[in-house]
Formats: structure tokens, sequence, C-alpha cells
């Protein structure tokens, strides 16, 4: 006798394996058993939006932000008297040594935002949080997005578990010639009515070698612009649109439509004051006003100095137990995927959201305020 459809669906729930039959890296059911998370029940799945408008009401409305950076004491000192500072570049990239992030005092959090908006990313090695501890720090930074899409530690929304194992196994396309996924130049949800501020990717298992990350920096990609042609861009706006397609109820023979907002291509940070270039290939469709030609032209030009200028660029290289974090108002990053899922690599990740962007013409570029072309 066949079996009823009860039946079948009991059986397919009772041997679902939430990580599709993938074994979780031993650091990373540490890291959890540590926590006490169930590695069993690792990850969770959030029920993912179909409407483009059941998208839209997520965070539509207005929050009061405030950076923490412009709280902090411009010298730092109750997070520096005590670490090693070694900025990596010029421009953009520092690593911090002796700190626990974990056990930052609400005045240290201020000073690392600071820190975060003056170098774009800052980078910890031999970290000891949890995933409890990494949302907990990142609710200092701003309201924590909760992804629709991407898997989740269990009873801690808005920690995102980044697998590349795992996304394969969920159906995206990945090989040597066409890594796909975050190995293209990106910023974290531009798309949003207030996009993010500092994203905390935290890494518990790496590949020995490759696996590395970089980015660029959005102060200096601007200040490589000729002065006419920044005052060209000052004031006008683009749209920024999801990475996910969502069903358009109104018009559902249309076909998926992305999440679109309007914001300013040349944007100011809060904490700094600094004027930056906010675009990035993935997610910056158009620049309102111009013709598609003109738009496609200047657009791919203003990626290209964020992609192309290495003198503006940081490169890490993860070892386990490594945190970054940058700030998405200010820099676009790119992972390579040169270990070709050969290892595990395996993280949590938490976006803080920040400030609807604004533009102020009044506003120096970041060598202006450093005194570099003086």
């Amino acid at each position: 006798m066949a079996p009823s459809a009860t039946q079948t669906e009991e059986q397919e729930s009772s041997t679902f394996s939430p990580t599709l039959g993938l074994h979780l890296p031993e650091s990373a059911q540490q890291r959890l058993l540590k926590a006490g998370i169930d590695p069993q029940a690792y990850p969770t799945r959030p029920r993912k939006p179909d409407y483009l408008d059941q998208v839209y009401a997520i965070r539509s409305e207005y929050r009061e932000y405030i950076d923490p950076g412009s709280r902090a004491d411009p010298e730092k000192k109750a997070l520096l008297s005590n670490a090693k500072v070694t900025h990596l570049t010029r421009h953009i990239g520092t690593e911090l040594s002796g700190i626990q992030l974990a056990q930052l005092t609400p005045q240290q959090r201020d000073e690392l935002g600071l820190l975060i908006a003056e170098r774009s990313v800052v980078f910890l090695r031999d970290q000891d949080i949890s995933p409890q501890q990494q949302k907990e720090l990142g609710e200092h930074f701003g309201e924590i997005e909760i992804h629709p899409q991407v898997p989740q530690v269990p009873g801690i929304p808005g920690v995102t578990v980044m697998w590349p194992d795992l996304q394969i196994k969920e159906g995206r396309k990945a090989h040597f010639r066409q890594p796909g996924g975050a190995s293209g130049w990106h910023t974290d949800l531009v798309h949003e009515a207030q996009p993010a501020g500092v994203t905390h990717l935290h890494n518990d298992t790496v590949p020995e070698y490759g696996g590395d990350t970089v980015w660029s920096s959005g102060y200096s990609a601007y200040d490589k612009l000729s002065p006419a042609f920044q005052s060209f861009l000052d004031g006008k706006t683009a749209i920024y649109r999801s990475a996910h397609a969502y069903i358009d109820r109104n018009n559902p023979s249309a076909g998926p439509k992305h999440v679109e907002r309007e914001h300013p291509l040349v944007r100011v940070h809060p904490a700094t004051g600094w004027k930056t270039l906010w675009v990035n290939r993935a997610m910056t469709v158009r620049i309102v006003g111009l013709e598609k030609a003109e738009s496609d032209t200047i657009l791919e030009y203003l990626y290209s100095v964020y992609e192309k200028n290495i003198d503006i660029q940081v490169r890490f290289k993860w070892t386990p137990g490594s945190s970054a974090l940058w700030d998405n108002r200010i820099t676009q990053h790119i992972a390579s995927w040169d270990y070709e899922g050969n290892e595990p690599r395996h993280g949590t990740r938490v976006v803080s959201l920040a400030e609807k962007p604004v533009f102020d013409a009044k506003a120096p570029t970041r060598r202006q305020a450093l005194g570099f072309d003086t």
C-alpha cells in the first residue's frame, strides 16, 4: 500500500537536514555549543517574501539615527590606550590587536565606530565572540537588519550565516570562471530607505590559504576625480536596487522586479563629515536625469575608479576567529573564491542600518580634511 500524503510529508520533515547534508566545520560547532546553540537545528531559514510590496513594507518608517562615532573622543583614548594599532594602507584599513570586541564598553564602542568611519574597515584577530555578543555589538551601531532571504542563527534573528558551501547546496552556481555570489564588487543593502552602516563579519573557519576579502575606499574614489567632475556629480541622485527580485502582485506577468530607491550619488558620512562616492556595479543601476547611454558611460567609469585603483584598496587574509567591521557608506568589497570550495569557510554576519543618505555641498573631501593636498 502506498504511503499517504500525510505520511510522506512527515517522512520528509523528519529527514530534512538544515545543513542540507553538509557537515558543519568543527570550529563552527564548538563556537555554537559554547554559545548554547544547538548545531543540529542550525541554521534556520526565514519565510521569504514573494511580493514586491511586502519587501517595500519592511522598515518603511523613518527612524531617527545618531551615528555612535559622532559621540566619540577624536583621540579614541579609551579604545586605543592598550591596543596595538597597525594601519595597513595610507587610505583604508586598520588592524587592532589587544582588544576583545565582546568586552568593549559603550565609550569604546563609540570610538570604534569613529575609527571605522575614518579608516573604512577595521580588522581584529583571535576574537572570542558569540553570535549573541556579535548582535549586541551591532545594535550599538544601529538597527539590526533581519535579512528575508538568507539562513539565520537559531533564536538570534539578524545574525546571518555566511557559509559558501551551503549557498552552493541551495543553488548558487559557482565555478572557477564564474564564482558568483560575493565574488563581485558590491556594497551591502543599498536599496534600503536607510541603508547599511557597519557590517561585522566574524569568520570562525577559513581556508588554509585563499578566501581573502578586498575593500575599496569611497572617500578616496571621490578624491580620485577631478574637481570639475566632482562638481558635476555633486547633488545628483541614482537608483539603487536590491540583490533579489520579487513579484509585483499588481502586474505579475511582468516578471520579477527589484526593490529600487533613489539616493545621492555622493553622500556625506555623519561622523567624519567627509564626502564619499557611493556607487557599486552590482546595485547602482542609473543616474537620475541622464539618458541611459550617458548614465551607463559615467557609471562604468565610476565603478572602475573603485575597482582598478589598488592604492585605495586593502586586502585582508583571514585567520580563524577574525572579525572585520566595515562601513558600507564609504566602501565596496569583494571576496575571493580562489579556494574554489576545496576547504570550508564559515562565519556569521551582522549588519547595522544607518541614516537616510544625505549630500552637503559644503562638506570637505577626506584629503582636504586631513591636509593631504596642502
